[in-house]
């Protein structure tokens, strides 16, 4: 197994900081070139929708994030089907770059990674 990272990112974008701190280890972690995954699951899914604004509360838009992952090598996110179908959420409803990832699938991918990061 190669050296890689899957962060996990299972909150909403404005519920806390959670979804935040995802995507800054997940930024962090492909900075020093080391292969990483983003995998969003749970309401973590919701940060794919166009439109998310972080409106009067002080925190930065994580839309403008997401967009500058593919210049740190992060040129897909990993979403879980499971939680778009639990949330009426279609694929096609979401940004580009996304693979939708089948319940199946979510334990293998996973155990491809060397280390994983759950937030």
């Amino acid at each position: 197994m190669s050296h890689s990272v899957c962060v996990i990112s299972s909150r909403a974008p404005y519920s806390g900081q959670s979804a935040r701190e995802a995507l800054d280890t997940a930024l962090v972690s492909a900075s020093y070139d080391i292969e990483t995954s983003l995998l969003l699951m749970g309401d973590g899914v919701y940060q794919l929708l166009p439109g998310q604004e972080a409106g009067d509360i002080p925190r930065k838009n994580l839309a403008a994030m997401l967009q500058v992952l593919p210049l740190y090598g992060i040129d897909t996110i990993y979403v879980d089907q499971l939680s778009l179908e639990e949330r009426g959420i279609r694929s096609d409803a979401l940004q580009a770059g996304v693979t939708v990832l089948a319940e199946g699938e979510l334990p293998l991918f996973i155990q491809q990674h060397s280390r994983v990061f759950n937030f």
